[in-house]
């Protein structure tokens, strides 16, 4: 289950920042920072992919846009904005990586500049604009927004941010700051980097000490929108290459319980393995341990623990069925792995062609008879020879990864 609740920080004087606290604090940090003319909800679909990557995740708003405070004296220039972060910074248990868009990204480039290594880890800047007159700040705001097929709504952003924000001496900051940001940096342009941004190889982001740029193409004016997993494939890549998480290691002897979260790596179906007891009655357990061993003749294999309720009857059967579970039987799945004496008495099944019992809306039925059995040290390997196979091909599988149920999703 995700861990997630909306946080408040303090920003430069006093101002209450909202932002979306997502993960685990043991795990690596994240600060997300929007463009203008957006809110934190831009980043939605990116913070999910990174906290499933093992990250935890600081979603924030800037001051003047969604859930954060409006200030009255309508203080929305540069400065303001640079303070906030840092303070938000300050408020961090460890050093995280910024991730900055747009003009975002000069912002995070000026709060870093004195001492960077002492609030940051690194540093990602999402299409940093070159052009820094005021009005160009609105047109590219407003670009964005449309992209996202928004407008900029006074429910969303304070309108007098674009009169306030300043942009004189921008440029000469920006150079002055980014030489002296010894951190890992990477920036990486879509298709509004490429037509409004700064070049890599000329602008202020080429002076940065340890800098990489990477083009996203194929991608609209917002890629964290429109091409969410290649940006994520990204950030990913740089997060695990710069800021490496402690990667938890099995050896012979010790915990299995690392051995099996390590197996647990291995995204698999679900299935539900289902026979007929000497006395009649039907059994069944859930089991993802399942793979094709030989088309000719036509052989598959299941894993069965020693001590699982059903674990004797299964290893005396001459029939049973492999059930491959889809995304709308979880309930059935977490049935049959739990305790109930009862498994079968609220799940609708029926006997199959060949004997065992099978359940008639999985996504795959295979209908077996018994082949080999070989012991495993604390499971056994049912090998089945299939007598009949059936499939729905219209529906998606239910899916088990890292202890918890998925769902595939297309790009």
């Amino acid at each position: 289950m995700s861990l997630r609740y909306v946080r408040e920080f303090k920003g430069f004087a006093g101002v209450r920042l909202e932002a979306d606290d997502i993960g685990s604090a043991d795990e690596p940090s994240i600060v997300l920072l929007h463009g203008f003319g957006q809110t934190r909800k831009v980043w939605e679909d990116v913070a999910v992919g990174l906290e499933q990557a093992g990250r935890h995740v600081i979603n924030v708003d800037l001051r003047g846009h969604g859930g954060s405070d409006w200030p009255s004296d309508g203080r929305y220039d540069i400065d303001a904005f640079v303070d906030d972060l840092r303070a938000v910074l300050g408020q961090m248990r460890t050093r995280p990586v910024v991730v900055a868009a747009t003009h975002s990204a000069w912002i995070a480039t000026m709060a870093l500049a004195e001492d960077a290594a002492m609030l940051a880890s690194g540093l990602i800047l999402l299409d940093p604009p070159a052009h820094t007159d005021a009005q160009a700040v609105k047109v590219s705001a407003e670009k964005l927004s449309a992209a996202l097929g928004q407008e900029l709504a006074p429910s969303e952003y304070d309108s007098k941010i674009f009169a306030s924000f300043g942009t004189d001496g921008v440029d000469a900051r920006l150079a002055q700051a980014a030489p002296h940001i010894n951190i890992p940096v990477l920036v990486v342009r879509g298709a509004l980097g490429a037509s409004d941004g700064i070049d890599p190889q000329t602008g202020f982001v080429a002076t940065f000490p340890n800098v990489e740029a990477i083009d996203v193409d194929g991608g609209g004016l917002l890629i964290v929108a429109e091409r969410t997993e290649a940006f994520n494939g990204l950030l990913i890549d740089f997060l695990e290459r710069k800021q490496p998480r402690f990667i938890p290691e099995y050896r012979s002897g010790s915990d299995a319980r690392t051995l099996r979260d390590a197996m647990g790596c291995f995204a698999t179906g679900v299935t539900i393995i289902t026979a007929h007891a000497p006395d009649g009655r039907p059994v069944g357990l859930t089991a993802n341990s399942f793979t094709s061993v030989s088309l000719d003749p036509p052989l598959l294999l299941v894993c069965i623990a020693n001590n699982s309720g059903s674990a004797e009857v299964l290893r005396g059967i001459d029939d049973f069925a492999v059930n491959v579970l889809q995304i709308g039987q979880q309930p059935v799945s977490n049935l049959f792995a739990g305790k109930s004496e009862d498994r079968f008495s609220g799940t609708r099944w029926e006997v199959g062609e060949y004997g065992a019992p099978i359940l008639p809306s999985s996504l795959g039925i295979f209908e077996c008879k018994r082949h080999t059995l070989h012991e495993a040290g604390d499971h056994f390997i049912l090998v089945g020879r299939v007598e009949k196979a059936s499939f729905e091909p219209r529906r998606d599988p239910l899916l088990y990864f890292r202890g918890k149920y998925r769902r595939l999703h297309f790009t």
